[in-house]
């Protein structure tokens, strides 16, 4: 039975969150995660959610996942979709499964008239950004990406 792709639902939050654990293992920062299944099930799946997940598996199995949210550009007047994780268990890998994901998520933002889709990745995941560099993608090295959190976070925003 070949891989396929579906819509998680809130039944899919602790193969989520075990997916968000080992990714965060692979990229060398499994201290950082702070989120829970709890926490997961509210901010993905709750009435306010502003993020949504796909799972792909196969034979019922669980073999990767995305997670994306959305995106505006006013140079475009349109919305895009950010995508903030994509994971593929290590037994997966090497099967054409992230490129998978990634057409269908190219597919979903075609369908959805979005001008944009976008993503990051570790400079040091080779593996990672072959399969990127194949899609097609551009690495937009003009920008430098800032991050405000914790306590500098908290500092600014009480300066």
């Amino acid at each position: 039975m070949p891989a396929t792709i579906r819509k998680a639902t809130i039944a899919d939050t602790p193969t989520i969150f075990r997916f968000i654990c080992e990714l965060a293992e692979f990229e060398r920062a499994a201290e950082k995660v702070e989120t829970s299944i709890e926490q997961l099930e509210k901010t993905v799946f709750g009435s306010d959610a502003v993020v949504d997940a796909l799972i792909c598996e196969e034979a019922g199995e669980p073999l990767a996942f995305a997670l994306w949210y959305y995106t505006f550009s006013t140079w475009q007047g349109r919305p895009g979709i950010y995508l903030e994780d994509l994971y593929v268990t290590p037994a997966a890998r090497g099967r054409g499964i992230g490129t998978m994901i990634l057409k269908h998520l190219a597919n979903f933002a075609l369908e959805n008239d979005y001008g944009r889709f976008e993503w990051s990745v570790l400079d040091w995941n080779t593996p990672a950004i072959r399969t990127y560099d194949a899609t097609g993608a551009k690495p937009q090295s003009e920008w430098i990406r800032y991050r405000l959190s914790g306590d500098e976070l908290a500092s600014f925003a009480k300066s």
